[in-house]
């Protein structure tokens, strides 16, 4: 079973606001099922070493080691991990996060953290809940990207149309007079608003996509009377009393694929009518510009893609050959800029970007 800690915004935004002489960056490949349970404890001490080795200040130097031996040695956190371990370290404090993405192995020492890969988890992320509602039952199932799905308990939850009918204040036709096809259709819009109202006791203030699984004329009579905004267009139809939990998680994750699909292509789509306009870029150098200056909307990044140099305060560019100490390169700063400017940043393929290029930002403004 996967054990995942994934960021959430302001969690982000609060890693990519450290700025300090030395910040640890360590991503590690780990196995969630291994014979070796201390293999993945060995790749991170290992890699902790490679990073110590570049802090010359002795001081900070004696501060991390002393945090990273404290996680190395904490026997029961590395029995629960998921596919990636990513350790941001500065000398006053250490952040961990377990997250279900394979992400490369890196270790980066420098002024900031090393955040683009980490975005990759947020940027398409493979969790949802699946509402599976049919008169007769009604459940929540929340789906994860490997782990088995499980049943949600959620308090209030009406169990099906028949018992939200005999519950209390409930036994009279609706209104006192609708009858037959209409008056059923009225109950069942009260039995939908109920599942919504009992929902928000679990969704409220989430952020991860919600997938009906249901027929007609429930799935449109639920749809009619849903509040929370994560629910995607498309569903998972017929009745979902057939289907297991297993079932829906399947094809949860492919409308998850197709939805986030659609949703790069229409931001392509968009950056190529916005560039007509002028108000879009794949070159670097003007992405940057636009980044310091707070200007990028929304900005899709290479997340595989290392480029060495830095950002100045007035956003021109200076390559590199190599990255300083490992230290984040070009595309991080101008990702950093963008999130602190709150503009929305999207960590993809090199083949989901256009031109070939390393980056693209769709601006605010014409500049």
């Amino acid at each position: 079973m996967l054990h995942t800690d994934i960021p959430t915004r302001g969690e982000i935004l609060a890693l990519v606001s450290t700025i300090e002489p030395w910040c640890v960056s360590v991503y590690t490949p780990t196995e969630v099922s291994t014979p070796t349970p201390d293999k993945n404890r060995v790749a991170f001490e290992n890699q902790a070493r490679r990073a110590l080795e570049q802090v010359t200040d002795k001081e900070a130097r004696v501060a991390l080691e002393e945090e990273f031996d404290d996680l190395i040695d904490d026997e029961d956190y590395w029995r629960y991990q998921s596919r990636t371990l990513v350790t941001l370290a500065t000398p006053e404090r250490t952040r961990t996060f377990r997250v279900p993405n394979r992400l490369e192995a890196a270790t980066r020492v420098g002024d900031r953290f090393d955040i683009k890969p980490l975005l990759r988890t947020i940027t398409f992320p493979q969790d949802a809940f699946v509402l599976a509602l049919s008169e007769n039952a009604v459940r929540l199932v929340e789906v994860t990207p490997d782990e088995p799905a499980q049943d949600v308990a959620v308090a209030g939850l009406p169990v099906s149309l028949t018992d939200h009918i005999a519950q209390p204040g409930m036994s009279r036709s609706p209104h006192g007079r609708l009858q037959g096809t209409e008056g059923r259709k009225v109950r069942i819009r009260q039995f939908c608003r109920a599942v919504d109202h009992a929902l928000r006791n679990v969704l409220s203030g989430r952020d991860v996509p919600l997938i009906l699984a249901a027929a007609e004329p429930i799935a449109s009579l639920y749809r009619s009377v849903n509040s929370y905004p994560g629910l995607l267009t498309e569903e998972i139809a017929g009745n979902p009393e057939h289907l297991s939990d297993a079932d829906l998680a399947t094809r949860a994750r492919a409308v998850l694929d197709r939805h986030y699909a659609a949703e790069l292509s229409e931001l392509r789509a968009e950056f190529e009518q916005r560039r007509s306009d002028g108000r879009a870029s794949a070159d670097l150098s003007d992405i940057a510009r636009a980044a310091t200056y707070g200007t990028v909307h929304t900005l899709m990044v290479d997340i595989d893609t290392p480029i060495p140099g830095t950002v100045a305060e007035d956003g021109s560019l200076t390559f590199a050959t190599t990255g300083a100490a490992g230290a984040p390169g070009i595309l991080d700063e101008i990702a950093r800029r963008v999130l602190l400017s709150d503009g929305r940043v999207l960590a993809v393929r090199a083949a989901d970007l256009p031109d070939g290029a390393h980056a693209a930002a769709v601006l605010r403004y014409v500049p």
